[in-house]
């Protein structure tokens, strides 16, 4: 059997595609489950599951494998733009409030700051300057009258699709913007984590520029655990995050002396 239903035999590369596009929409899958879907043994599963594995795809456990984060593994972001959906929406939604004509904004390379591009590109807060990392927002406000967009280069990244390394830390510290949105893995006692230490290293150095920050997360990522400790929450002058996180995470920004602010979610929203 194939991933189209015709029984037609696939190459490696189209069939780990299929097989990718698969597990992302879905989360995650087994190889036993793959097998069958693609019509191939079990041992060429694997193979393929280690080829996405080591392209920083997915990730595989005992008898499966999944899109999903853990605190050494960020989800492509392929799945990321497909998950917490009317979460992302809430927050951007807020966020819009804290940007007025004439501003110079930073967003990072999350898709939760993608949502905010996509507001931004309606049009109705302009003149504004849009600085960012992450190619879905590069292509998004790339045409946008209104907006001057300065795109940051450096070494891309397909996992992420963003610009990253050196180059990119050294273009973000010759810039001062009047607010940074940014998102991250986790957020657990009084700090903001993420897994993989490159993405750290491009975050601070977009708060270091910024007059004011603001962090943008769903409530999943609260009480959550990554390996990097990106900043304390105190270097945030505010935290977003939507109405989905319980009293309890509330009161531990609360004692943490978060200036937080909750967001509802949109009934409307997918």
């Amino acid at each position: 059997m194939s991933s189209s239903g015709g029984g037609v035999q696939q190459g490696p590369a189209v069939r780990r595609a299929a097989m990718a596009e698969r597990v992302l929409a879905d989360g995650s899958a087994t190889a036993a489950e793959l097998a069958e879907r693609f019509g191939v043994s079990l041992m060429t599963v694997h193979r393929d599951l280690d080829e996405l594995e080591r392209r920083g795809i997915v990730r595989k456990f005992r008898g499966g494998v999944t899109a999903q984060p853990s605190g050494v593994f960020e989800s492509n972001v392929q799945y990321r733009l497909k998950t917490m959906r009317a979460e992302k929406a809430a927050v951007a939604e807020e966020a819009l409030k804290l940007i007025e004509p004439g501003m110079a904004v930073m967003l990072d390379d999350s898709t939760t700051a993608l949502e905010i591009a996509r507001r931004l590109r309606l049009g109705d807060v302009t003149p504004l300057t849009v600085v960012t990392n992450f190619l879905e927002g590069i292509n998004l406000l790339a045409d946008q009258r209104g907006i001057h967009l300065i795109a940051l280069g450096g070494d891309y990244d397909p996992l992420h699709s963003s610009f990253l390394g050196v180059s990119c830390i050294e273009a973000i510290e010759q810039l001062r913007v009047d607010v940074c949105f940014a998102s991250t893995s986790a957020v657990r006692g009084g700090y903001a984590y993420h897994q993989e230490q490159h993405i750290v290293s491009v975050k601070r150095a977009m708060l270091d520029s910024a007059a004011r920050s603001v962090l943008l997360i769903d409530h999943t990522k609260l009480a959550r655990t990554a390996l990097h400790r990106v900043v304390p929450l105190s270097r945030f002058d505010l935290l977003l995050v939507d109405d989905g996180a319980s009293a309890a995470d509330l009161r531990d920004l609360e004692e943490q002396n978060v200036d937080y602010r909750v967001c509802a979610i949109s009934e409307s929203e997918p």
